[in-house]
């Protein structure tokens, strides 16, 4: 495989997503179960949003700071915030035919670390992230011949 080669080739398929009602603590409990640092949001199967892991810890640690009426637990209150609410929506996507040098490229003029895998229609298909570049560089599946 080569940097010409298709994302669909390295992109992860088997996705866990949440949808923009869900609450934090639904989304921390994906965190935490799954392993991974980047949830597609989805409404039905069209991707609506993104969050990550730093997307959900910068926005405790605000609410953490803020200081709470008298007999509120604001960290209670967090837990039943809308996804929606801290979700990134205006997103960079990819087609599954687009390259890999195109997501790499993608990858080094913006400061995210995932980019979600779309049919034209917003029908999410996968998500391509620098761990699966790192990965497939470091098992020698990725060239530049």
């Amino acid at each position: 495989m080569n940097f010409l080669s298709p994302v669909s080739d390295l992109m992860t398929t088997s996705l866990v997503s949440v949808g923009p009602d869900d609450s934090i603590s639904v989304v921390q409990g994906v965190f935490e179960s799954y392993k991974i640092h980047h949830v597609p949001v989805v409404e039905g199967d069209k991707l609506v949003g993104m969050i990550s892991k730093n997307d959900l810890y910068h926005f405790m640690s605000n609410v953490c700071k803020e200081e709470a009426p008298e007999g509120k637990n604001p960290l209670k209150e967090l837990h039943e915030v809308p996804v929606k609410k801290i979700m990134t929506s205006g997103l960079a996507r990819l087609e599954p035919g687009d390259r890999i040098d195109v997501a790499l490229e993608l990858f080094k003029i913006n400061r995210f670390h995932a980019i979600p895998v779309t049919k034209e229609d917003r029908t999410l298909v996968g998500i391509l992230t620098t761990h699966d570049l790192i990965k497939a560089l470091a098992e020698g599946d990725l060239k530049t011949d």
